[in-house]
């Protein structure tokens, strides 16, 4: 798994943690798309509470390990790909929703996601790309994380309706941001990125195992594939 602060992958081990917030789900109103632009594509609201605690405490972190004391994501560089460790994604909204110390790394604020793509090819928006999220050590400061309900990628790769919408959902963001396919990573990627940047020194090796380059180079194959 991994993790948004390094450490969303494997969360398989966390999956009991935490209490399901039961906001009915309802879809993200987003601003038309321009002739130019891609529409994107169905999008689920099922936010994380990220208030004003949850601000601070992402500019605190930021602050330590990139330098930069803001809470705001802008500008997206990379787009890095995850798996939940879970098998629903009720339980991995109760991981990401409680803000608190993760198990991992013991920091604050909690792990989180962008994006959640269900089995069933639902696609979740946890918290908005204007945020910065805790998904991977060293690229939080420029990335968007998607994570993916499964336990590994072979079982994400093989399921057509989940990597339909990831591809689509993908493709929607890195057009709308500009950014190359090359940049679309998956976790156990992340230090190999031109972007990853950490400043504790302990964590400067730090990843996780989903989403290998080689799983990944299939697919970004397909994304390149689909264009913009």
């Amino acid at each position: 798994m991994r993790r948004g602060f390094a450490f969303l992958g494997c969360l398989g081990a966390l999956a009991g943690c935490g209490t399901t917030h039961h906001a009915s789900p309802r879809e993200v109103r987003l601003p038309a798309a321009r002739p130019h632009e891609l529409t994107p594509p169905p999008i689920v609201a099922r936010p994380i509470p990220f208030g004003a605690r949850r601000r601070r405490e992402t500019a605190a972190y930021a602050e330590r390990h990139y330098g930069v004391s803001t809470y705001r994501l802008s500008a997206p560089h990379v787009v890095v790909e995850h798996y939940t460790g879970t098998g629903t994604f009720a339980r991995a909204y109760a991981m990401f929703a409680p803000d608190r110390r993760d198990p991992e790394l013991h920091e604050l604020p909690g792990i989180c996601a962008h994006f959640v793509v269900d089995r069933d090819g639902t696609i979740y928006r946890l918290v908005p790309v204007s945020l910065m999220c805790r998904h991977t050590v060293g690229l939080n400061y420029t990335a968007i994380g998607i994570e993916h309900v499964g336990t590994t990628d072979a079982q994400i790769l093989g399921d057509r309706r989940q990597l339909d919408a990831s591809l689509e959902l993908t493709r929607w963001l890195r057009c709308r941001f500009g950014i190359p396919v090359r940049d679309v990573i998956g976790h156990n990627e992340s230090l190999a990125s031109p972007y990853h940047r950490e400043r504790v020194a302990p964590l400067r090796r730090q990843t996780h195992e989903d989403w290998k380059r080689a799983d990944m180079d299939v697919y970004r194959a397909r994304l390149r594939r689909l264009g913009c």
